[in-house]
């Protein structure tokens, strides 16, 4: 191969980032210049060329000879060699304890799989990963205890082996604990849960990562947060980072990717990701024709972020200093990941011969080398020195956040049956020959014989509290503020508000309608006024203020804005002018339920994570919650969220101009699969003020043994006559699920409606009609929450279950109905299986009538005829039941169908007008 033979390369731009498309018209020209700058690198340094370049870049723009935007550089390293900063550790004690750390760690998870266990881990993760973690462990990662108020690290979840094995060379965690790993109920009180989870363990893990897509989202929103509190003046956070630590393979979840601008629009330089490029995802490569860091260098970059990227470890220093021609970066910028994945699976002589002499000029540079020098050529990942700069680089940084991209080996020195290999994330043991190979390359002081002994039991080692690297280790901790991650759950106490604060919900609307939002919003402006918990709500909110009645905040409360606004505003002269403040209260996330379910999160845990609560209140369209974010709910509830979620616009029949998508005939059964989350349904504004009433003091009152709950209130955009608060108001009843609103007058056939929500002035209509047209006499119950009815009566019968020698407890909902007879109709306007959660647990005849199937658009009065469950459905429901019993006249209901005109969607009568969305 001649000097002037060129390296092919797949055509993808991600590929070859230094493609020449442009003929050059003199060469002899061109390379005097190249020369020009090599010697200004040679005799001033790096920093003193890249000057120049900009400056020559800068001038040629202002020629009108400007270059097209550069999103991608060359497939090396971002800090060159002579700007890295000198390495503050002792790099050599720090290897021998990582060495620990990833021997532990292994062990662990090969110790989990023994036959009588058998429950899985990641071994690999870890493995390629630690080098990226202990920089920061030593170095960067402060902790709770430090005078800035600590970080905050998002770990990737399936590194938390790696964790664990330095919480036990701290002596955070015994040998005892590391057997428990994914044992949490047969090893309670020594198990560790398989994953970061808050939940399960919350005086360890703070942030929960394992689901791919809602650690990159919740970092930015929690960096958001941070900012939020120090610029309302809650808590000085200008000292505190937060970092996370991803996958390249995550990257390609819609929310690692999606949620990027808000980070650069707000100028988080509070944030660092670091996203571990080891080329692979769980069954092969990321990108096996292309390069993934390339790819995510010019994706961050378009963002508006800082990318610095490490892919080569000091060994290809040299290599790259004597590459004069650029014929070895030519050719790692033309090499596809899938190859390189491969090189890392061979051996020296296989790279030699597949990577550097696929050039004369490259194989030139290594001729001297030998095939295991070539093999010790590393990746960035696995430099301390590389990441050191990297994190130093990216933390000094203003203005932007920062991306680091660090090339790593995925299960870095478990031996040739894991590096590289596309298995290699599902394998969970090591051989014998893999255990001893392990041992070797780490020099961890365990013989043949310990580990011959039972291969299934290969020993722990930790060298003593009193080794030096155990105090080296110890002393770097302290210097950085205590253990991390660690979870404290002390806050600042919370006055809560008083009885004035819910009077306008007890008011009731008067003469005029009112839908069950504006009655919410009407007591939160009142509660956002509250001298003592005021300052301390957060409203969140989708692009949909002004359809919930929010806009009014808009003047007052202001929009969350870090960095003001500078523009003059369209509706500057209305009252309900549209703000923007860096004190702003409301954080308003645009087009955006994913990002505004993780400002929810991040702010509703901020009584741990900062020790000063918050009580976000997150408001949306009922459809786009638990449907369309379900997971992240389900994260939020790992991370021990407190909150209200808010469902406006809720019920299949209430929207029906919108369609199919926006009827939303289901979300309280999704979110009742959620274990925290509190799930109401109420039909009058006085329910929500005292279920409102009842969170704050669950959630910050300090009685309450569980107190890290969600509620979850659907409310509807329907205007209809709100009463005032009765004077026996069933407060209990409301905040457990069921309270009588409706009495039965003692005469007439007995029957009973329970309705929720919407349906309950549905259910009252209904009584009248049954009583002045058919002799029956209904009482009418509000069910606040069929759900919470249901957990506790499923909580009684599993009392009585599980200790039959003591009389079992009645179901709440059971002993309110007890002396109820008649048949029981149960309407609201979601699907059937709402109300029947509770129908095993009444005796009475029972039927549900409810919203099944796709909404449509028409009008409220058509679409409640059409799923049946209007007013005249309830009637002609209860005949049905009566007439089974013998009660009333056999054809009666046929009767009423035929009255009413049940079967023509024309005829329905039900609800108002109004409310539009």
């Amino acid at each position: 191969m001649s000097a002037a033979t060129t390296v092919t390369g797949a055509a993808d731009p991600a590929v070859g980032t230094t493609v020449h498309d442009t003929v050059d018209i003199d060469p002899e020209e061109t390379a005097e210049w190249v020369e020009s700058l090599d010697a200004l690198i040679d005799a001033r340094g790096t920093a003193r060329g890249q000057h120049i370049v900009r400056s020559i870049v800068q001038r040629a723009g202002a020629r009108s000879a400007a270059l097209p935007p550069v999103t991608t550089t060359d497939y090396v390293n971002t800090i060159p060699a002579d700007q890295e900063p000198e390495f503050p550790g002792d790099e050599q004690v720090e290897r021998r304890y990582r060495a620990f750390m990833r021997w532990n760690a292994a062990v662990m998870v090969h110790r989990a799989q023994r036959a009588d266990i058998g429950v899985g881990g990641h071994i690999s993760t870890f493995a390629g990963a630690a080098t990226l973690y202990e920089v920061g462990f030593n170095h960067f990662f402060r902790g709770k205890d430090h005078p800035g108020g600590g970080d905050q690290v998002f770990f990737q979840g399936h590194a938390s082996p790696g964790m664990y094995a330095r919480a036990f060379l701290e002596g955070r965690l015994s040998e005892e604990d590391l057997d428990g790993f994914r044992q949490e109920k047969s090893k309670q009180g020594h198990a560790l849960s398989s994953y970061p989870h808050p939940r399960l363990m919350p005086e360890f893990w703070e942030f929960p990562t394992v689901s791919m897509g809602i650690g990159p989202m919740n970092a930015i929103y929690q960096a958001q947060t941070n900012r939020y509190l120090h610029n309302r003046g809650i808590k000085d956070t200008s000292d505190q980072h937060v970092w996370a630590f991803l996958g390249d393979g995550e990257m390609d979840e819609p929310e690692s990717r999606g949620l990027l601008q808000l980070a650069a629009n707000d100028r988080l330089d509070n944030l660092t990701f670091v996203v571990n490029c080891n080329l692979q995802r769980l069954d092969g490569p990321v990108r096996g024709n292309g390069k993934i860091v390339q790819e995510l260098e010019a994706f961050f970059r378009g963002a508006g972020w800082n990318v610095i990227k490490v892919i080569w470890g000091r060994e290809w220093d040299e290599l790259l200093t004597r590459d004069r021609d650029g014929a070895l970066v030519d050719l790692m910028n033309v090499t596809p990941d899938g190859d390189y994945q491969t090189y890392k699976a061979e051996n020296g002589a296989y790279i030699r011969e597949h990577f550097f002499g696929r050039d004369e000029r490259t194989a030139h540079l290594v001729q001297d080398y030998t095939d295991e020098q070539i093999w010790n050529l590393k990746r960035g990942g696995h430099d301390y020195r590389k990441v050191y700069a990297a994190y130093r680089a990216a933390t000094e940084h203003k203005g932007q956040p920062t991306v680091v991209l660090v090339k790593t080996v995925k299960g870095y020195g478990l031996g040739a049956n894991f590096e590289g290999r596309n298995a290699t994330h599902q394998m969970k043991k090591l051989t014998l020959a893999d255990l001893k190979s392990f041992r070797d390359l780490l020099r961890i002081p365990v013989s043949d014989e310990q580990l011959e002994a039972d291969p299934y039991r290969p020993p722990y080692y930790h060298p003593g509290a009193d080794a030096p690297e155990i105090r080296y280790l110890q002393d770097r901790r302290r210097a950085l503020g205590g253990a991390v991650p660690q979870r404290r759950a002390e806050h600042a106490a919370v006055e809560l508000p008083g009885d004035g604060a819910y009077q306008v919900a007890r008011r009731g609307s008067g003469t005029q309608q009112a839908a069950t939002t504006m009655s919410f919003v009407r007591l939160l402006r009142d509660l956002m006024r509250d001298k003592g918990i005021g300052s301390r709500i957060v409203p969140i909110i989708p692009d949909e203020a002004r359809t919930f009645g929010m806009d009014s905040f808009f003047p007052s409360a202001k929009i969350y804005n870090p960095n003001g606004q500078h523009y003059t505003s369209v509706d500057r002269e209305l009252l309900l002018a549209y703000k923007e403040s860096p004190a702003g209260q409301i954080l308003h996330a645009g087009i955006n339920e994913a990002g505004s379910v993780a400002a929810f999160t991040s702010t509703g845990t901020a009584y741990a994570t900062h020790g000063e609560p918050l009580i976000p209140v997150y408001v949306f369209y009922s459809m786009f919650g638990f449907q369309r974010t379900g997971d992240s709910f389900w994260a939020a509830a790992d991370q021990m969220t407190r909150g209200f979620i808010i469902g406006a616009t809720a019920g299949r029949t209430t929207l029906t101009g919108e369609g199919l998508q926006h009827a939303d005939g289901h979300s309280p059964i999704l979110a009742s699969t959620n274990p925290a989350v509190v799930t109401y349904d109420p039909a009058y504004g006085y329910e929500i003020g005292h279920i409102v009433r009842s969170g704050l003091e669950r959630m910050y009152g300090g009685a309450h043994p569980d107190p890290s709950v969600m509620y979850y209130l659907t409310l509807y955009n329907e205007p209809i006559l709100q009463p005032a608060e009765p004077d026996s108001v069933d407060v209990e009843g409301i905040v457990r699920g069921i309270h009588r609103v409706s009495p039965r007058s003692g005469g007439g056939i007995p029957s009973h409606i329970l309705a929720s929500g919407v349906s309950v002035p549905w259910a009252i209509e209904a009584q009248r009609i049954l009583a002045e047209e058919w002799g029956v006499d209904a009482d009418v119950w509000s069910v606040t929450s069929w759900i919470e009815l249901r957990r506790d009566a499923v909580a009684a019968e599993e009392e009585g279950f599980l200790h039959p020698e003591t009389p079992a407890r009645t179901p709440y909902v059971t002993a309110k109905l007890a002396e109820s007879t008649g048949p029981i109709v149960a309407v609201s306007d979601y699907t059937k299986a709402l109300p029947d959660q509770i129908r095993q647990f009444l005796p009475n005849d029972f039927a549900s009538l409810g919203a099944d199937g796709f909404g449509f658009s028409d009008t409220r009065a058509a679409a409640r005829r059409f799923f049946k469950n209007d007013v005249h459905s309830i009637v002609v429901r209860t005949l049905e039941l009566l007439a089974r019993r013998g009660e009333v006249a056999a054809d009666a209901a046929a009767q009423a169908i035929a009255r009413y005109r049940l079967l023509d969607v024309t005829a329905g009568t039900t609800g108002t007008a109004g409310g539009d969305s």
